[in-house]
Order: C-alpha cells, then sequence, then structure tokens
C-alpha cells in the first residue's frame, strides 16, 4: 500500500470535513491519502469541453476535470449534488453510511410563527420552497442562497425573516446547527440527502479496491433507487422533487413527491418490496407519477419561468445556485466534441515537430495508440493543462505557450526545421496557420476530433448569452438573430461576440463562475 491516494474536494468547510472522513477511513485500512482541494474558480475548462458523455450534455465539473487530468485520484461529494450520470471514464467507488437525511427548519426568537397565516421563510430550494407552501399555502418564502454560514448569517442578519431550511447533515457535521432548530420530519429530502460519495477513475483499480473497502452496501442501495426515480422522473426538466428510501425488516420503503413550484399540485408514490426484489422500483414510483399528471406537471414547471439569461454551457447545480433572483438563467451545450479515428500513414515515423493546442487532442491521439506508438521528437502546446496532459500520458513538451498566436511567434523564431504537424479540430482559429505559411513553414494538418455545433433557438425572452469559446458563439447565431448582451471568457471568445454584438462583457477570471458573476452584476436585485 505505498501508493499515496489523492483526495480531491471543494474547499468550503463541509467538503472538506466530508474530505477528511474519507481520509480518516481509508488510512484505518493502512492507506496513504492527501487532500487536495480543487478551488471552484479558474479550474474548469472553459474553451472547450474536456470530454463527451454519449448523451445530451457535458459534464465540467471541477472534480472531475481535476480527476481527469491527473491531479487527483479520488473525489468526494455530496451524493445529492451529484448528476444522476456520471461522465466517461469515472464511476461511483463508493458510498459511505448515511447520514441525518432531513430537512432542518433554523428560526429566531421562538416558533408561533407556525401558528400564524404570516411568516418568512428563506431557502434556495425549489423542493423545499413546494412543500413547505404545500404545507403553509399563506406563508411567504424567499430565496436564500450562498453556503452553509453566510446562509446563517443572512438569516440572523435580515429582521423579517422567521426561519430558513437547510440540510440537517450539512449544518450538524460542521457542527454549527443552531439550538433554535428542528428537523422537518414531514418534508420528504432530496434524492441521496445526506450521502457522501467516493468517484474514482474507471481504469484506476487501485483506488477503486481501496474505496470499496468503505462502501455501506444499505446506503447504496437506497440512494441508488432515489436517483434512479430522480432520472426517470425527471426528463431534464428542473422541478421540485423529494425521494426516500429505507430498508426494515428486510423489506425497502420508498416514498417520492412532485409538486408544482408553488406548492399547490402534488403527486405522492409510496412502495414497499422484499429486499432483491427491488430492481423495477424507480421504473414502477416514476411511471406511477408520471401517469397521474406528473408530465403535464413537469412542462407546466419548464414553461413557467421566463429565461433572460442563456449560457452556452451546462450548469452544475452548485454554479445554478450562483445566480441572483433577477437572472432567470437556463444553459445547454452548444458544442460537442467527437474524436477522429488517426490514419496510421500520419505516425509512420518519427514526427519532428508537433502542435497540440487542446486537450481533445490528446485524447483522440492517446485514444488511437498507446505512448510508445507517439514517437515525437518535438512536442509544442498551448495551455499549461495541456502540456500536463501531454506529459502524463504522451511524452516531454518541448515549449507551451498561453495561447495560438504567441506559440505560432515562437516556432517561427525558434523551431528546429520547417516542417510542422498540427493536430487540430475541424473547426479552428486561422492564426497560428496563416503565420506559420507566411514564414515558409509547412504545416500538415490533420484533424484529431470534430467540433460540432449543437444550438438550437431560444426563448425570446433570452436578453443576454454566456459564451466560453469562438465555437459557442458561432453556434449560437447560427440559429439566433437577435441583439444580445453577450458575456464572455477569453480574449478569442470577447472577439468573436464582438463581430455580432454591440454589448461585449469580459469576465475577469477563466471560469464559469467569473462569468456568472458578470451577469448577477447587471442584474442586480
Amino acid at each position: 500500500m505505498s501508493k499515496i491516494i489523492r483526495i480531491g474536494t471543494r474547499d468550503s468547510e463541509l467538503a472538506l470535513w466530508q474530505a477528511n472522513i474519507v481520509k480518516i477511513q481509508l488510512e484505518a485500512l493502512g492507506h496513504k491519502t492527501d487532500i487536495i482541494p480543487v478551488k471552484s474558480t479558474g479550474d474548469i475548462v472553459l474553451d472547450k469541453p474536456l470530454y463527451e458523455m454519449g448523451i445530451t450534455g457535458i459534464f465540467t465539473k471541477t472534480l472531475d476535470i481535476a480527476m481527469l487530468n491527473g491531479d487527483i485520484d479520488i473525489a468526494v461529494h455530496s451524493l445529492k449534488d451529484v448528476p444522476t450520470r456520471l461522465p466517461k471514464g469515472i464511476i461511483q467507488a463508493a458510498v459511505l453510511k448515511r447520514g441525518n437525511v432531513n430537512d432542518t427548519l433554523v428560526f429566531k426568537n421562538n416558533e408561533e410563527f407556525l401558528g400564524s397565516k404570516k411568516a418568512v421563510i428563506a431557502t434556495g430550494s425549489l423542493r423545499r420552497r413546494a412543500q413547505w407552501l404545500n404545507r403553509f399555502p399563506t406563508h411567504t418564502v424567499v430565496d436564500l442562497r450562498g453556503n452553509v454560514n453566510s446562509r446563517l448569517e443572512k438569516l440572523q442578519n435580515n429582521e423579517d425573516w422567521n426561519a430558513a431550511i437547510f440540510a440537517a447533515a450539512g449544518i450538524g457535521r460542521i457542527g454549527i446547527r443552531p439550538e433554535e432548530s428542528f428537523n422537518l420530519d414531514w418534508m420528504i429530502p432530496a434524492p441521496a440527502q445526506g450521502a457522501i460519495m467516493i468517484t474514482a477513475l474507471e481504469n484506476d483499480d487501485y483506488s477503486k479496491t481501496a474505496c470499496a473497502a468503505l462502501n455501506h452496501e444499505e446506503t447504496e442501495i437506497c440512494t441508488t433507487i432515489e436517483r434512479e426515480f430522480l432520472n426517470k422522473l425527471e426528463g431534464g426538466c428542473t422541478a421540485p422533487i423529494g425521494a426516500l428510501a429505507y430498508i426494515k425488516d428486510e423489506e425497502i420503503h420508498f416514498k417520492g413527491v412532485l409538486l408544482s413550484e408553488d406548492g399547490t399540485k402534488r403527486i405522492d408514490v409510496t412502495r414497499v418490496k422484499k429486499l432483491g426484489e427491488h430492481k423495477d422500483m424507480a421504473q414502477y414510483c416514476a411511471d406511477f407519477v408520471i401517469e397521474r399528471g406528473g408530465k403535464r406537471l413537469m412542462d407546466k414547471i419548464k414553461t413557467s419561468k421566463k429565461t433572460n439569461v442563456f449560457s452556452t454551457k451546462s450548469f452544475t447545480e452548485d454554479q445554478r445556485l450562483l445566480f441572483n433572483e433577477q437572472a432567470v438563467a437556463e444553459g445547454f451545450d452548444f458544442i460537442k466534441i467527437s474524436l477522429n479515428r488517426i490514419h496510421p500513414r500520419f505516425l509512420k515515423n518519427e514526427i519532428e515537430n508537433v502542435i497540440i493546442t487542446s486537450k481533445n487532442a490528446v485524447e483522440s491521439l492517446t485514444t488511437n495508440y498507446s505512448a510508445a506508438e507517439l514517437q515525437f521528437k518535438n512536442i509544442y502546446c498551448v495551455g499549461r493543462r495541456t502540456k500536463r496532459l501531454i506529459e502524463n500520458k504522451i511524452g516531454k513538451v518541448t515549449h507551451t505557450e498561453n495561447n495560438a498566436k504567441k506559440l505560432a511567434d515562437y516556432l517561427v523564431e525558434y523551431m528546429d526545421g520547417t516542417e510542422v504537424t498540427y493536430f487540430c479540430s475541424n473547426l479552428r482559429l486561422d492564426v497560428l496557420p496563416n503565420i506559420l505559411g507566411e514564414n515558409n513553414i509547412k504545416i500538415t494538418e490533420v484533424e484529431a476530433y470534430q467540433t460540432k455545433f449543437d444550438g438550437f433557438k431560444v426563448a425570446d425572452t433570452v436578453e443576454s448569452a454566456m459564451f466560453y469559446s469562438p465555437s459557442c458563439v458561432d453556434s449560437f447565431v447560427k440559429h439566433n438573430k437577435q441583439e444580445v448582451i453577450a458575456f464572455c471568457i477569453g480574449d478569442t471568445t470577447v472577439k468573436a461576440a464582438r463581430k455580432h454584438y454591440k454589448d461585449v462583457r469580459a469576465a475577469k477570471l477563466p471560469s464559469v463562475e467569473s462569468v456568472i458573476a458578470l451577469v448577477n452584476d447587471h442584474y442586480k436585485a
């Protein structure tokens, strides 16, 4: 057991607590570990998707990318925040024994407001909002976002609020649960609430074996049913959905709920099956809800909000919660990546000079060939993350620059020889080939992957758009001709957006969160 297992985690107090629990349990089994906090800002690949799942949408969570980049070996998540389908190459390695599944009401002063017709309750969760209004229809529910500590602070500082709703596991684990609180036993929790999940790379047998020893089978069975219910019921529509499964006397008990956002409509389902005979439980319960008006209810929810911000990249749940109340945002991946087969003729002999400007090209090369078959004398690349991936999977990088123009200028000045092979996309910027051509350097372009537009006409209410690459801009413009405010990442994206839009704004940092900050600054409440 000599390998050090690098545990990736977000850097919030709760996330670090959860990572430390995994660290303690792994070390108790004799493994060496190291916690690697991965900050949200600046750690997401922004200009091109890193990998394709084979379904609509490409997940770009920070920890997923850190794992695929080789920066961490495993990642620790709150299971309720993890998409029901994991990215290609990443698997669920373990689920720890579940903690408190309940939602908790934290109140100020006293509980008398529960018997009053008027009260103000704060929560950022659609599920909690709908269930509260279903039980207390005359109360007012206001939006509350941020981390656990900041939400508690907002509750105390807002004189008009009576209470706020939190996950019991979250505030309990970091020891900040106030005395003025109690569990809402009647509220059906989010699927997998209270459970901690560990993910690992599918081909990392060492980490998978180590984590398997931490897996709690009962929790795994129950949370799998809840997440399958969500997956089969939700159908891509954001809706107030609750689910809870538990095992008692060798039987699995399940209850689920779908509500309208205002809580006036509610569809419940319950089911009990013997342990071992529960394979179709989630499907049965989802079908039960759908047949009783669930599909109509979800369709209505989907069309009820008027989207004014559209992102050309899908959001994680954490990113969605960062938007203020005035920014009604929707996201979809307008760009998809598919890897090409690279013909052996391009690799017959050792290639003296090679250019690689994206991680997608690296993935294509290493999918087609082993490192031993990729005999490149000099490798030139763009970006430190691309460099890191190349050196992990192919070999040493001769030189790297921050952008294609700088790399082209360097090659003109310092490259040995007058020929270079460029592994690129079917869609690529002309700056690098043009500069090399103008300086009599022969460039052989090999299409390593395809960048495909997957856009569509967005709602007429959209007045601003979020762009992460020139290709995102092109994909959006292909179907949408209206003037929008363009919130962008990077100089090349800004330049592309200015060809089509008058109001173009650049994020300060290269991250989705930084673009969201731009949006929030515009849509100030």
